[in-house]
């Protein structure tokens, strides 16, 4: 379920810089008191991968350039939801990536259960260092470190190797 309608990446997987990683670590500790889980949708994104984004949507306004690169490139955003302890995705008003004025966290034309929804995942996201973006109610960067651009794409194995660039 993405705005470009295929599948992205060789196999999923959800990398981050450790500060952000720890953070989020921290935020599903708070959920987890609510019964609630975090589902991710994207992590760090090589720019080869932001390429082709921007070959299927050059559109800035949905997609940043890659020459410019975005928090995802840097490992320092995610796109996330909630989910129930059974594994439910809770409604957030939209699906992931939709990409109408109804995913801007200043829609308030929605049940009130996908209202509640987003505050609980903007609250918890915000109380550990990590910003909203107006248009998005799923993508938070994390904003007390910077980092490079990179484009170190993960090998699709069982096992993971630290990486200098993302496990420093």
């Amino acid at each position: 379920d993405n705005f470009v309608g295929e599948q992205m990446y060789t196999c999923g997987r959800c990398f981050m810089r450790p500060d952000a990683a720890q953070a989020l670590i921290k935020v599903q500790a708070d959920l987890k008191k609510q019964g609630l889980y975090l589902i991710f949708y994207d992590c760090y994104r090589p720019r080869p991968i932001q390429q082709k984004l921007w070959d299927k949507v050059p559109n800035d306004n949905y997609v940043t350039p890659p020459w410019k690169g975005s928090m995802h490139n840097r490992g320092l955003a995610v796109d996330l939801g909630l989910v129930d302890a059974d594994g439910h995705v809770l409604d957030m008003g939209t699906a992931f990536d939709d990409l109408s004025a109804k995913s801007h966290h200043t829609e308030t034309n929605l049940p009130a259960a996908a209202l509640k929804n987003r505050r609980t995942l903007k609250t918890a996201m915000e109380k550990h260092g990590f910003q909203s973006i107006r248009t998005e109610w799923w993508h938070y960067n994390f904003g007390k470190i910077q980092a490079p651009l990179d484009d170190w794409v993960w090998p699709c194995t069982e096992t993971h190797t630290p990486t200098p660039a993302l496990d420093e």
